[in-house]
């Protein structure tokens, strides 16, 4: 036996104190105090090697040591694995939020039959029971243009062209199960992973032999107890779950009345959570905003959280019997996983949803808002048609409850339902111009009327300055940003245009042209002529600084307006390439928001350089560049159609490249080349940077410059 003195928890101050007392508890001089209080420990070395990986876990008594001898490990009748990567999440990544929500695929068929999108777990946050899925990936053809991407990948790195290597587990996509983020500081979170999800590395997952919904509900509460997160912890140093780690954790044999008891606790476990999320906006289980949500369903956020309590309480009882822990082993388990988290808060997390550039955080979301900026959030989603006053107003009940692995809904509860015609339709510009038909602030007004809400105060002022900020902050999650409603704004911000992404086109940027800033500037030249005719000699100061500011305004709108002139006729939005890259040509429109101007000059930046080819944007203003990429590049010619033309599957399955193309390059190129396109492509690089945006980089831009020229 070997005799170990445990001062690990005491303060630094301490320890020389505490260690004679052990030694002395150890010599026999004093005797041994309650259990719980106990730092001196008898072990026999060879006991370390009843827990995997031989843990120095002296601490533990025998009894929990032979819960790994007497319970199965998690893998003999479970599986749990890691699953894929890309490499290159910018392009194969978008939040749910960013794509057209018209349904994601929920099964490989549905793949191969037009849906590109298919949910994505990726690790995340700590949360236990549920947490929401806001990752998407492009997967259309069963995901063969990240196929190709990754075969590329591994024969440059030469490591042969195997994908599967990469995406891990690929059989096993789309079954329900359980996910948990890797890496994170705020102790084992398994949560329900939806049937037609992917999983990841990052986001690893746990399945079952036939799916069974009241068994995967049973594992999860016993995979979400106490007992069992010690015993992971026992075998781990610090900070991530591996999934070698899971599997090797034991799982007690649950009896079919005891099943039952789990099954309903986690089913009611994960009910509670989501109903948490339905305050935030970007979630699936959104429903209405703080204050509208307690209003209409009775939320109360205290009393939800004091019954997660009591359930957690009550699955620790019945998983420490299960697997024959006694009482003051349990009381030793409890401090010890209860001390551990109550040391780390969720923001320490080690995850996906860390903070980004510019101090600006991703992860978060409707719920950091203050309650009454969530709700002026919401009216603005309300007014472009993306949320459903009805609930608010009980002129539409409140949708049934899904169930824990029901596929993820194309749309939240709170949003207006795709299969609903509507009798009025929402604009697809918004302005801040008052007296307008489409003015925001009275829209916004006339929204929160209707539904009993008084009138916002200061609603212009926030919604200049204020609200397009939070919504960034709002609609970025897992390092990316992907805003929805769009400010394009003069550097004053004393006039805005608002675009919804969900409703805009090609057309979009010709009618803010012609409908909405044209008439405008009109309007107020001539309220500067009158004022200028009118002024005369004994003008007061105050009147002279009016004329100034109307001066100064007329003539943001006129730099406002050449600039929508300039990049009208190339911008083409295509959702596919996610919002950023949307926004990119449009950097100078938005000087109001200095850190989002910068971030998507940098996008711009980089669009000329070629390193976003795979976007649409790119073949559209430069297919002489990118079309003879595709030749090359397998991943590149099925982004842009063109797969059939440059390669051939042989007999074997094998994808090999053409020697004679279908189509030759020069005659792609001329098909896709518009020299409308071109000639404003050439405008657009040449314009001067704004005082708003980055500065301009010389050479790089005269090398795009050539570049234009030269194929006009």
């Amino acid at each position: 036996m070997t005799t170990f003195v445990r001062v690990l928890e005491a303060p630094v101050e301490d320890k020389p104190t505490k260690l004679l007392h052990g030694i002395r508890q150890a010599s026999g001089l004093v005797g041994f105090p309650d259990h719980i209080d106990r730092i001196v420990f008898e072990v026999d070395p060879e006991a370390f090697s009843l827990i995997p990986g031989n843990p120095f876990a002296y601490w533990v008594n025998d009894k929990v040591r032979s819960v790994f001898t007497e319970s199965p490990p998690l893998n003999r009748d479970h599986l749990a694995m890691r699953g894929a990567y890309t490499t290159d999440d910018a392009r194969f990544y978008r939040l749910a939020w960013e794509v057209a929500d018209v349904g994601k695929a929920r099964s490989r068929q549905e793949t191969l039959t037009g849906q590109p999108y298919v949910a994505l777990a990726k690790g995340g946050s700590f949360s236990r029971f549920y947490a929401d899925i806001h990752l998407v990936i492009r997967w259309a053809q069963d995901g063969a243009e990240a196929k190709a991407f990754l075969s590329a990948y591994r024969m440059r790195k030469g490591w042969g062209t195997d994908w599967s290597a990469c995406l891990n587990g690929y059989s096993y996509y789309f079954r329900p199960g359980l996910t948990w983020p890797l890496r994170t500081q705020s102790g084992l979170g398994l949560r329900v992973l939806p049937e037609g999800c992917i999983f990841t590395d990052k986001g690893p997952a746990a399945f079952i032999d036939g799916d069974s919904p009241s068994d995967l509900l049973m594992l999860l509460a016993v995979t979400t107890s106490s007992p069992f997160r010690y015993l992971v912890e026992l075998q781990m140093a610090f900070g991530s779950y591996e999934v070698g780690v899971i599997q090797r954790t034991p799982v007690p044999v649950v009896g079919d009345s005891d099943r039952c008891i789990l099954s309903d606790l986690a089913r009611r476990a994960w009910s509670l959570k989501q109903r948490l999320d339905s305050n935030d906006e970007t979630s699936h289980a959104f429903l209405l905003p703080p204050r509208l949500n307690e209003k209409v369903t009775d939320f109360n956020r205290q009393a939800i959280e004091d019954e997660l309590c009591r359930i957690e309480n009550e699955i620790d009882d019945l998983v420490f019997a299960v697997y024959g822990i006694d009482p003051d082993d349990q009381t030793t388990i409890e401090a010890s996983v209860k001390k551990y988290t109550a040391t780390i808060s969720p923001q320490d997390d080690e995850d996906d949803d860390a903070a980004v550039d510019n101090g600006e955080s991703a992860g978060a979301d409707s719920l950091n808002a203050a309650p009454a900026d969530a709700i002026l959030a919401w009216l603005v989603g309300v007014v472009f048609g993306r949320f459903d006053e009805r609930l608010a107003t009980g002129e539409r009940p409140i949708p049934a409850e899904s169930e824990p692995f029901d596929p993820l809904p194309s749309r939240s509860p709170g949003m207006w339902p795709e299969d609903e015609p509507r009798f009025i339709q929402p604009p697809d510009v918004m302005v801040d111009d008052l007296g307008h038909d489409d003015d925001i602030r009275t829209r916004v007004t006339n929204a929160a009327s209707k539904i009993g809400l008084p009138d916002p105060e200061d609603l212009r002022q926030w919604l200049a300055r204020e609200f397009f900020p939070l919504h960034v902050k709002m609609y970025s999650k897992s390092r990316r940003k992907a805003p929805i409603y769009w400010q394009l704004a003069t550097p004053s911000a004393s006039y805005s245009v608002w675009l919804y992404i969900h409703a805009f086109s090609s057309d979009t940027l010709f009618r803010v042209q012609n409908d909405y800033v044209g008439p405008k500037l009109g309007h107020e030249e001539r309220r500067l002529e009158v004022m200028m005719h009118e002024l005369s000699e004994e003008a007061t100061a105050a009147e002279r600084r009016t004329l100034a500011a109307q001066e100064a305004f007329v003539e943001e709108l006129r730099a406002f307006l050449d600039e929508v002139k300039r990049v009208a006729p190339l911008w083409r939005p295509n959702l596919d390439d996610g919002v950023v890259i949307n926004f990119a040509p449009l950097w100078r429109l938005v000087p109001q928001h200095k850190l989002w101007q910068k971030e998507v000059r940098s996008i711009w930046d980089a669009l000329c350089d070629g390193k976003y080819d795979w976007a649409h944007l790119a073949m559209h203003l430069w297919p002489e560049r990118v079309v003879p990429k595709c030749a090359s590049d397998r991943s590149l010619a099925i982004t842009h159609g063109l797969e059939e033309v440059f390669w051939m599957q042989e007999a074997d399955g094998k994808w090999t490249r053409r020697e004679i193309p279908t189509r030759s390059v020069i005659e792609l190129v001329l098909e896709r080349t518009s020299h409308a396109v071109k000639a404003a492509l050439t405008s657009l690089l040449e314009a001067p940077a704004t005082n708003g945006g980055s500065r301009a980089r010389g050479g790089r831009r005269r090398a795009a410059r050539a570049d234009v020229r030269g194929n006009l």
